[in-house]
């Protein structure tokens, strides 16, 4: 089972989505001030020093293999994707409750969480098949995703999956709940495209549907 070398181009991009999803979740509990409690400011001051610690990574690539900045990758995914329902099931929560919220301010909660839903599971699939961040494989497997590339590898011999492709999964998965070409070969990939077609529903269904509704009152 070999690990992919990984470029600084390419941990740049994955970098840069990385703060993309901070940002978002800024703008969420920005827009909804009335429901940042202390606990997610507390889990967004967490995620900013993980994401300083990583970016260590973009000049020293070999740090991706130490055994700190796995554990430091793979928490701080699992904050992000934490954090993402958390807002989901605050705005249904306050959908429910008929709290008064302005339409146009849930649009854009919800716009922010379904890009967010994008970036985290993309960087989930990078993180389990490249093998991301971390450095190292999650999986006994030597693949959870097989592309077309791979199929054709006779044509494509060089070739190897790279943070872009595991973008392309993640938007075709969250808009046509399910991959365009590519085919999840494990359970753990499996599991993690249904929990978000699963996410982009609810967003897409209820929290978008309703904004909508809400601004043509």
């Amino acid at each position: 089972m070999t690990v992919p070398h990984i470029s600084r181009p390419e941990l740049l991009v994955a970098f840069g989505a990385l703060v993309a999803a901070l940002g978002l979740q800024s703008s969420i509990w920005i827009m909804n001030g009335n429901t940042a409690y202390s606990p997610h400011t507390l889990i967004m001051l967490t995620e900013l020093t993980f994401i300083a610690l990583m970016s260590l990574t973009i000049f020293r690539p070999s740090l991706l293999t130490t055994a700190p900045y796995r554990i430091v990758s793979f928490i701080l995914l699992g904050l992000i994707s934490v954090e993402n329902v958390s807002s989901i099931a605050t705005i249904l929560h306050l959908l429910v409750t008929n709290s008064g919220l302005v339409g146009y301010r849930l649009l854009g909660t919800a716009i922010a969480i379904f890009l967010t839903n994008i970036i985290v599971f993309a960087l989930w699939y990078w993180e389990i098949d490249s093998p991301g961040f971390s450095g190292k494989r999650w999986s006994r497997y030597d693949k959870d995703f097989l592309f077309p590339q791979q199929i054709h590898s006779h044509i494509f011999q060089a070739w190897r999956p790279q943070f872009i492709d595991y973008l392309y999964i993640s938007v075709t998965n969250a808009i046509n709940f399910a991959s365009a070409d590519t085919v999840p070969m494990t359970r753990q990939a499996k599991l993690l495209m249904s929990a978000q077609a699963l996410i982009s529903v609810t967003t897409l269904a209820l929290i978008i549907a309703r904004s909508v509704s809400i601004i043509g009152q």
